[in-house]
């Protein structure tokens, strides 16, 4: 491998340039190798909820009324979020198996709250997932909600597939808004939990972990946290991959992400977010043999609405 230098840029090749040309065509392919590894900031902002939001009720449901509680907010704060007069939403069912019914709860509230081009749009199989007419439908769209439902749908289906891309592309490149509840907020990271309950999430090896939709990486969501006991089945999940940061939101609360990385807490309960960058000890390497999880060191931040939290960037972008 030999050292070269063009526009004052060091570089280094596994091949022998000759000429002035040949140098400058190499210095171009290697600056759009390098530019395409650089992870870019998403112009789009994301609100991922814990589930139950409040949508309309005079108290939050599951727990008591807390003294700053505010009707409809999580989902005021995500029709603002789209900032536009005439804003078009569609909303996604695909993860539920009751379709219409959801779609016309949450078209209900969204027209509650000043949108009137409100989409809908589900699909119950990959096949129907791939048709090339639900492009022009993302590429107009202002905003994007995925109900609640099954997680596991939402990736088998839309994983892999030009609908994904698109979305995923205008959420890059785009100041547009992405939102879900429930499983349709766990779907909006990698890595995504899909099975193990409070049954079984003492036990190594019982919580079963896939590929999310990652419009977060190394970060892995779960939902209804508090009300449902799920602490132990996050710190599974972030002991196999201390890489991840593991965040629990309970019901009625979201995250705001803006860049990508800047979380804000709103709503009427707390965010529990898990950290193993600083685990010291486990017994990961048993987990085949179902026995309790032992973790050393592992570090727990609880937020609540109005607090602020930066993911931490562990790992490389890299191609």
């Amino acid at each position: 491998m030999a050292a070269y230098e063009c526009h004052n840029q060091r570089f280094y090749l596994s091949y022998p340039v000759i000429n002035p040309v040949q140098l400058t065509i190499a210095y171009k392919r290697f600056m759009a190798k390098r530019n395409d590894s650089i992870c870019p900031v998403p112009a789009g902002t994301l609100v991922i909820i814990g589930g139950k939001e409040n949508k309309g009720e005079n108290s939050p449901e599951n727990k008591e009324k807390p003294d700053d509680f505010i009707r409809l907010e999580v989902l005021q704060k995500f029709v603002d979020l789209i900032g536009k007069k005439n804003a078009v939403l569609e909303v996604i069912t695909t993860s539920t198996g009751s379709p219409e019914e959801s779609f016309e709860e949450y078209r209900k509230v969204f027209t509650e709250l000043g949108l009137s081009a409100i989409g809908h749009i589900h699909h119950s199989d990959r096949k129907s997932a791939l048709q090339p007419e639900i492009l022009e439908r993302v590429s107009k769209a202002d905003a994007f909600f995925f109900t609640g439902g099954d997680q596991l749908k939402l990736t088998s289906i839309y994983g892999g597939t030009p609908f994904l891309t698109e979305l995923k592309q205008r959420y890059i490149n785009e100041p547009i808004t992405v939102g879900g509840t429930s499983a349709g907020a766990m779907a909006l990271s990698t890595p995504m939990i899909y099975a193990g309950n409070e049954e079984v999430q003492e036990l190594g090896g019982e919580i079963k972990v896939t590929t999310g939709l990652e419009f977060l990486k190394d970060v892995c969501i779960d939902t209804h946290f508090v009300h449902r006991g799920r602490f132990v089945r996050m710190a599974q999940v972030v002991v196999t991959n201390p890489t991840c940061i593991g965040i629990g939101i309970e019901e009625d609360t979201a995250l705001i992400v803006r860049n990508g990385l800047d979380v804000e807490i709103i709503g009427t309960g707390t965010v529990i977010i898990i950290e193993g960058f600083e685990i010291e000890e486990g017994n990961v390497d048993d987990f085949t043999s179902k026995k309790p999880v032992t973790i050393r060191n592992l570090r727990v931040h609880m937020l609540a609405s109005g607090n602020h939290y930066q993911i931490r960037q562990i790992n490389p972008p890299h191609i």
